[in-house]
């Protein structure tokens, strides 16, 4: 399974004739890979590398034209994936933040995670859906809000509403727009323009934080 995951991952940047292998090669199983990289790209935090949004928009165009996948089960089962990657991540945060805390290192204070738990609190809701459109932040964002102690009511409240938007997203681009002659004949520009754009608020705010530093 996990050479199939990375053989799919290898294509999905790539024209219809791969996709069209993707389906042909792996047929229903197609939902286990996807599902499988939708929970780790959000689930575990030494993965964000991970394609997102643009296997997304694939998986979305997949289901618009090959026939084998249904764009309603996707919708169900990468919500399911995305939802139980970012529970998986608050609770590691959560369990592992106090104990590292409470080592007393010095570049580890406890007033951080106190400041943390408060801005979580605040602006914790905000963060976790504006997160879900923005690779690897969205990876680190349900660990953070575990670490800072979030209340996890509220966590899973903003958590549901960032995944139901996302998902439906860009499924609903890749499905509604994938039979076109420009995704068609344009298909491998427009999912590496897809990881292009998302990509640009990280690092301008990475560009932004050392200049004022």
């Amino acid at each position: 399974m996990i050479e199939e995951i990375k053989h799919f991952i290898h294509l999905i940047p790539h024209d219809r004739d791969s996709l069209q292998y993707i389906v042909d090669a792996y047929q229903k199983s197609t939902y286990v890979i996807l599902c499988l990289i939708i929970f780790c790209e959000t689930g575990l935090v030494v993965t964000p590398f991970l394609p997102g949004d643009s296997l997304l928009f694939a998986a979305g165009v997949v289901a618009s034209g090959l026939g084998v996948l249904n764009i309603y089960v996707l919708l169900i089962l990468l919500f399911i994936a995305a939802f139980a990657g970012d529970n998986s991540n608050y609770f590691i945060g959560n369990f592992i933040g106090p104990k590292i805390f409470k080592l007393n290192l010095k570049f580890i204070r406890k007033d951080y995670l106190e400041k943390t738990h408060a801005f979580y609190e605040k602006h914790g809701g905000r963060t976790i859906i504006i997160a879900r459109f923005i690779p690897i932040i969205r990876t680190f964002a349900p660990f953070v809000a575990g670490v800072g102690s979030m209340t996890y009511r509220r966590f899973v409240v903003f958590s549901i509403l960032g995944n139901l938007l996302w998902i439906n997203s860009f499924l609903w681009t890749g499905y509604l727009l994938g039979h076109t002659d420009f995704v068609k004949n344009y298909f491998t520009q427009i999912t590496y323009g897809i990881i292009i754009v998302s990509l640009i608020p990280p690092i301008y705010g990475a560009i932004r934080s050392r200049i004022k530093r």
